[in-house]
């Protein structure tokens, strides 16, 4: 049982739930969770109000400060509402998207929302109906909107919903605005919030946005031809019940095409997810149904989108023609090498240009951009950074494409956000390229290994839940920077990086030097002598702390993958013996 401070300290808050202006049906859950024996789910609910991460406002739904509901997504939308005002006291008419994805509560949350928006004399462009969260972050350059938000908790599980905010350049919301927006938020009290809308302020918006944003991804195609050659590509694809089902397919279809083959039972848009445990494509149980019919149908590649869209995942055939899940990095190195080959190739590189990676995500990258001439910038984790990035660069330097290693990837910047759309069709078109050329999508990852060296990566999450978990989540980082590993599975740690002090120190010289970037970050990084590479941070949008390691290897052939894959995965081992995860 936690201490009784803090239970005081929850029941007055709680208390003053009861006492507000809130709705019977959030009392009454308040009722229930203050009368229950067991405190822990009021405790839950009220210790702390709901923050933007580095996905933005993300929680369990119910009731409670701690949790997404309409007062918590209200003062969200009323703190907003606050700041543009103020940002933008020139603007005649400020105006904002509102998207959302499959979830429960999703549509209620955009449509109260729209209304409060309206209410404080701001223009709404409001989906229709569910659309992929990059449409939203195109939509809001396309339509020339100062803002945008939209209702989405990605790929977490059933009872999460959340609460992304945009600026005007499509992206999320960085330093300062998101640090301003919460202080405009943390003012608001629920006598504050403007629930009855305008509704001559809201404006219904759908296909008119379809189109224009699929008209753009078919500008990305960089080998047509080949689509041509291999316009009957048999695609599975799914869209885990999720917003993909609204435009993936007629993506893949206007990109060229002919052969989208569907797993009927994930094309129901559900926010319950009804066949998968958890509808993120980072799983393997979330593709397993798409695998199956793969195999039924002989495919040549699955792709699954998450439940906003964003993400990508994807499967493949191996050399012994057994489906085999292709991880975030592998999928981000086949996305770069392509894209920067044919740049080449098309004869469009000419020193100006550049990708975007974050800084967990695989260092190959980096190798084949060094040798094709192209310029990398590192980020932090949380595509809000890539697009800062691209904002920074825009208008000096081309992009080409940038991708973390959480199956997210943007191969465009008329988007600022990942994007599983464009991303599909362009996977697409790797796999009909390299079907041109003799190859399957496997051999091609192979022949990257080959030319660039082996690598491998293993991302693993410690979970701790709740407060207990979360101040034991700040421990592990405090032991971690205090007492840094001086070997890690017996090579020697060379340099480390902390993003917390920007400083990075050369354990051999002992030379400190800076980090240049745009503020501080929880991250530590541990390089060892052997090119092993271990980052560590806790997560900005769930109750864990995650460990990213990325070990290299040897392999001079196509027939020694199978060795360097089982030898990285014995070096993983040794590294996580080393950590104590």
């Amino acid at each position: 049982m936690e201490n009784n401070a803090l239970l005081t300290e929850v029941m007055a808050k709680a208390q003053a739930w009861l006492d507000g202006n809130y709705n019977e049906e959030t009392k009454n859950d308040i009722r229930r969770l203050m009368n229950a024996d067991d405190k822990s789910e009021l405790i839950e609910s009220f210790y702390r109000d709901l923050e933007f991460g580095t996905g933005g406002l993300r929680g369990i739904m119910g009731a409670g400060t701690n949790r997404m509901n309409i007062y918590t997504v209200g003062a969200a939308t009323q703190g907003l509402s606050n700041y543009l005002i103020a940002q933008f006291p020139k603007v005649a008419q400020i105006s904002v998207v509102i998207g959302h994805d499959c979830r429960n509560n999703s549509r209620l949350f955009a449509e109260i929302s729209a209304n409060i928006f309206s209410a404080n004399g701001i223009k709404v462009y409001l989906f229709e109906d569910l659309r992929p969260t990059p449409e939203a972050s195109f939509a809001i350059r396309k339509l020339g909107c100062q803002s945008g938000i939209i209702l989405t908790a990605s790929h977490n599980p059933k009872e999460y919903n959340g609460y992304k905010a945009y600026w005007d350049d499509g992206a999320q919301m960085i330093a300062p605005h998101d640090e301003n927006v919460i202080i405009e938020v943390n003012k608001v009290t629920v006598n504050d919030i403007k629930f009855k809308g305008n509704p001559l302020l809201i404006e219904s918006i759908g296909e008119e946005i379809d189109k224009a944003f699929i008209e753009n991804i078919k500008t990305l195609s960089l080998s047509p031809d080949s689509i041509k050659r291999n316009s009957d590509l048999k695609i599975v694809y799914t869209p885990i019940h999720g917003t993909g089902v609204m435009l993936i397919p007629r993506a893949l279809r206007e990109y060229g095409f002919t052969n989208i083959i569907p797993v009927p039972e994930q094309n129901v848009v559900s926010g319950n997810f009804p066949t998968v445990v958890s509808p993120n494509p980072e799983e393997p149980a979330a593709l397993d149904m798409a695998v199956k019919k793969a195999i039924e149908t002989d495919a040549d590649i699955v792709m699954a989108s998450d439940p906003d869209a964003d993400r990508l995942g994807i499967a493949v055939k191996n050399d012994k023609d057994e489906w085999i899940l292709v991880n975030g990095n592998q999928t981000a190195l086949l996305f770069i090498y392509y894209l920067i080959r044919r740049w080449k190739e098309l004869g469009k590189i000419n020193g100006n240009e550049y990708i975007v990676k974050t800084i967990v995500t695989t260092e190959i990258i980096k190798q084949i951009a060094d040798r094709n001439g192209v310029e990398m910038f590192d980020c932090y984790t949380g595509f809000k950074w890539i697009a800062a990035v691209i904002r920074e660069n825009e208008g000096k330097k081309t992009y080409i494409g940038g991708g973390e290693e959480s199956y997210g990837f943007l191969p465009e910047d008329f988007a600022r956000d990942k994007d599983a759309v464009s991303s599909c069709a362009l996977m697409a078109e790797i796999a009909a390229w390299a079907k041109d050329n003799g190859k399957t999508l496997f051999e091609l990852l192979q022949d990257i290994y080959l030319e660039y060296g082996f690598g491998k990566e293993k991302g693993i999450s410690v979970v701790r839940k709740g407060k207990s978990g979360a101040e034991e989540i700040v421990q592990m980082m405090r032991n971690f920077r205090t007492n840094p590993p001086k070997e890690i599975a017996g090579s020697k740690v060379s340099v480390i990086k902390d993003y917390e002090t920007l400083k990075m120190t050369n354990v051999s010289s002992a030379a400190v030097s800076e980090l240049d970037f745009p503020c501080t970050s929880n991250v530590l990084q541990y390089f060892t002598e052997d090119g092993t590479k271990i980052s560590v941070r806790p997560s900005g949008t769930e109750p864990k702390i995650k460990f990213y390691i990325e070990v290299r290897g040897e392999m001079k052939s196509r027939q020694e993958y199978a060795q360097a894959d089982a030898a990285a995965n014995a070096k993983v081992d040794a590294v996580r013996a080393s950590l104590g995860v």
